[in-house]
């Protein structure tokens, strides 16, 4: 990800130290100077065959934080699109600090490099930069110019130097520890655990080896790990694991009324956590907008209808492609714009009406009339609103402005289907911008304006759209917004607003550098949010890029129904924000109607205009109703009601792997010596553990009955792939074979189990014979 250096970040000197090759004036030395209006003013191997290199020496030892890439005034086929750069003390032993790529564009892009280590600094003296492809498939790699950024105060230089030299002793002598307590070394690990007083391991997993590796102690072992996740020790790599989507349909509660909202799309739903209470308002039906608003307890499972017509309540008309959003301290819902058809786009009619429910006395206060004449947006649809509710502060971004429609060589009498299906020529698109609302004093603030052109090349310009998503996080009081459509234009652009500081700062550009690990371009997606797990879910639906949309999202992106697409898939991706990183947890490719048939009582099926909306208190996800997009049925709309959980390995889960690990092995070595007692502890023990609903370990218990039959050799080859054979020369080093089996598989047991606790508690995941080159 390309960022701006920070404010301790100093331009470091260097020279070029060593290359792999060059062509003609092409000498790598032409990197020292930024010189874009010269075209021979760079570094071109003379070939593109690995390896091409460049390996920089900086002037002294510095604390290397950001590398800068400049680029000639025009795009060039030689610009490398993908990268590596490593660092380290000498030339002969780095560590891989980057891997990104550059886009083929005339800008200067910023990285920010890896330089810590265990929460510490560490130093780099020479900087290795490997290009591994050019943007011309065919061409050489270039490189034009490179400027380093860190810190070389020697004062704190000198501090990393000494801890760094002290954190790789430290790491050499663990793995000195590790390989002598694997190989069964006790006096040389005893002696050198003694001599330089350094712990392998946290001392709960010295206890676990103790336990089960020295004294043979299984169901003490058991005992431990039941304590250390207790303990929560699995909680890091539980977070680390890909979530799984488990969809479930929600039926009516049979004791209940059984009434439920009709079908629509374009309506809007938010969520009260606090009650358990989801809201819905409006929408289309496929013939008209709707103007109910129904709530939906969720340990009831019970809808409810608080207004069949709101209007009718001192409440917003009939609408959809509007927005809403909860205040669940004050228990108030507040919703701002719609769509109109473009024979009522008269000015009368082009007020942005602004609505404030106050769920407690089920009321509702038309805040004001316009909001344009207090300083906020025109009308618009499909912008986003969230709300920052411990300052009661509004945000509405985007949307397209509804302006006066313009007629040609329409007639008297034209119908309003046909309207519908553009025989009109409308006005040239308009999006708003970003505003935002203090509720207490009712006032609007205008933040930014639309960039006009569309070219976002300013760092603080922003390019409005519609059918995107924006949310905010409240422990970062920062807006995220994401992806959307400008006129014909899909943006995959994802970037974040703070409002504290009043600064844009661009995740991703759009440029389609990391194109095969976000959400790609043409798809509707709907986004929600998770502070405490610092995440971002988006539930996307990906669209044929040849289709061309316009207009109003109730009708499913497009009310051109002869040029609506049917091949869409859905997909559900996560974007973890700590570590800036995309994850697909689930996509479906499989289309048609038969497919969808069987799959509706599974998963939903692909759809436009739905509604998501997400309790971050359970962890659940709702979505109702939408547009299927059928071609043969343009008017059919969704009432189906979802909720997806996001589900993850649990701890009790996590134990169980531990125990069938563990009981495994007992009966392995059972096995061996005694195949009564053996056959004794499969059926009782081991059987168990195994969860009978996984068919996997159903299907592996099955197999482990044959191991009974056969010889021990045949045994370990055959049915414990993880375990070493007896033909290995390092346990006949060891004197006997039965010994060095035991501890061996043991010592490999116990490293399968220690995979689950927090790497900085366990002993190094390398091993020292992997540091011996071939």
């Amino acid at each position: 990800m390309a960022e701006a250096p920070s404010q301790d970040t100093a331009n470091l000197k260097y020279s070029i130290h060593k290359y792999s090759t060059f062509s003609a004036n092409y000498a790598p030395e032409n990197i020292l100077e930024d010189k874009p209006n010269d075209q021979a003013s760079r570094w071109s191997s003379d070939s593109n065959n690995p390896p091409q290199f460049l390996i920089l020496k900086l002037e002294r030892p510095a604390v290397l934080k950001t590398i800068t890439f400049g680029k000639y005034e025009k795009v060039h086929v030689c610009n490398i699109k993908k990268f590596r750069v490593y660092g380290g003390l000498s030339d002969d032993n780095m560590v891989l600090l980057l891997e990104s790529g550059l886009k083929n564009d005339t800008v200067p892009e910023t990285f920010l490099l890896k330089h810590t280590v265990s929460g510490h600094q560490f130093p780099v003296r020479y900087v290795k930069i490997v290009p591994l492809q050019s943007w011309g498939s065919t061409f050489n790699f270039s490189i034009w110019h490179v400027n380093l950024g860190g810190c070389e105060d020697w004062n704190i230089v000198q501090k990393c130097i000494n801890w760094y030299t002290t954190y790789r002793e430290r790491e050499a002598i663990r793995l000195c520890l590790k390989h002598f307590r694997q190989h069964n070394y006790t006096e040389a690990f005893e002696s050198l655990e003694k001599r330089t007083r350094v712990t392998l391991e946290d001392p709960r997993l010295t206890k676990l080896h103790k336990l089960l590796v020295e004294q043979g102690d299984f169901d003490g072992s058991e005992k431990l790990i039941s304590e250390a996740a207790r303990d929560g020790l699995f909680q890091q790599y539980i977070s680390q694991q890909e979530y799984k989507p488990q969809w479930t349909p929600i039926i009516p509660s049979p004791t209940g009324s059984r009434q439920q909202p009709g079908m629509r799309g374009g309506h809007q739903m938010c969520i009260d956590t606090n009650t358990q209470t989801i809201y819905l308002f409006g929408g289309w039906d496929g013939n008209q907008d709707l103007s109910d608003l129904w709530s939906y307890q969720v340990l009831s499972q019970e809808w409810t209808c608080i207004s069949r017509d709101t209007h009718a309540k001192g409440g917003p008309s009939a609408r959809s492609c509007h927005k809403m959003c909860l205040d669940p301290e004050r228990r108030q819902i507040f919703t701002l714009g719609r769509y109109l058809d473009s024979a009522l786009r008269v000015p009368e009619n082009l007020k942005s009406d602004f609505y404030m429910y106050d769920i407690e006395n089920n009321k509702w206060t038309q805040i004001t009339e316009d909001t344009a004449a207090l300083g906020g947006p025109r009308l618009i649809f499909d912008h986003q609103m969230v709300m920052d509710v411990e300052n009661r502060i509004i945000y509405v971004f985007g949307g397209r402005v509804l302006t006066p429609s313009r007629w040609e060589g329409c007639v008297g009498g034209l119908g309003l289907d046909e309207r519908r299906n553009n025989t009109y020529t409308p006005s040239e698109a308009i999006f708003s911008g970003l505003y935002s609302y203090h509720v207490a004093t009712n006032t609007w603030t205008k933040l930014r304006d639309d960039d006009c052109a569309g070219n976002g090349t300013g760092p603080q310009d922003i390019k409005s759209r519609i059918g995107h998503s924006m949310l905010f996080h409240s422990g970062t009081r920062q807006l995220f917004i994401l992806a959307g459509q400008r006129n014909k234009e899909y943006l995959t652009d994802f970037f974040t607003y703070n409002i504290d500081s009043d600064t844009v700062t661009y995740i991703s550009d759009g440029s389609g550098k990391d194109s095969a690990s976000v959400p790609a371009a043409g798809f509707t997606q709907k986004a929600t949010i998770d502070p405490q797990l610092n995440e971002i879910h988006v539930l996307s639906l990906r669209v044929d890029l040849r289709a061309r949309y316009s207009t109003g999202s109730h009708k499913g992106l497009s009310k051109d129904k002869e040029k609506r697409e049917e091949n869409v898939r859905n997909s559900f991706w996560v974007y973890d924000i700590s570590q800036n990183k995309w994850s697909c947890i689930y996509r479906n490719e499989q289309t048609g109607e038969t497919y969808w048939n069987k799959m509706q009582h599974v998963e939903p099926c692909p759809r436009y205009a739905h509604q998501l909306v997400y309790d971050d208190t359970k962890k659940v996800h709702y979505l109702f109703g939408g547009n299927p997009g059928k071609t043969y049925l343009p008017k059919m709309r969704l009432d189906d009601f979802w909720s997806l959980r996001l589900c993850r390995p649990s701890t009790e889960q996590l134990f169980q792997t531990c125990v069938l690990l563990i009981r495994k092995h007992r009966f392995s070595e059972l096995a061996r010596s005694n195949s009564v007692e053996a056959l004794k502890y499969l059926q009782t023990e081991l059987y168990s553990a195994v969860d009978h609903g996984n068919p996997s370990q159903v299907q592996e218990f099955q197999a482990l009955a044959t191991t009974l039959f056969q010889s021990p050799e045949d045994c370990t080859m055959t049915h414990t792939p993880l375990l070493p054979s007896e033909d290995d020369p390092s346990l006949k080093a060891e004197g006997s074979n039965d010994l060095g089996w035991v501890h061996s598989s043991r010592s490999q047991l116990f490293d399968q189990l220690t995979q689950f606790v927090p790497e900085h508690m366990t002993q190094p995941r390398g091993n020292l014979v992997d540091l011996i080159p071939y």
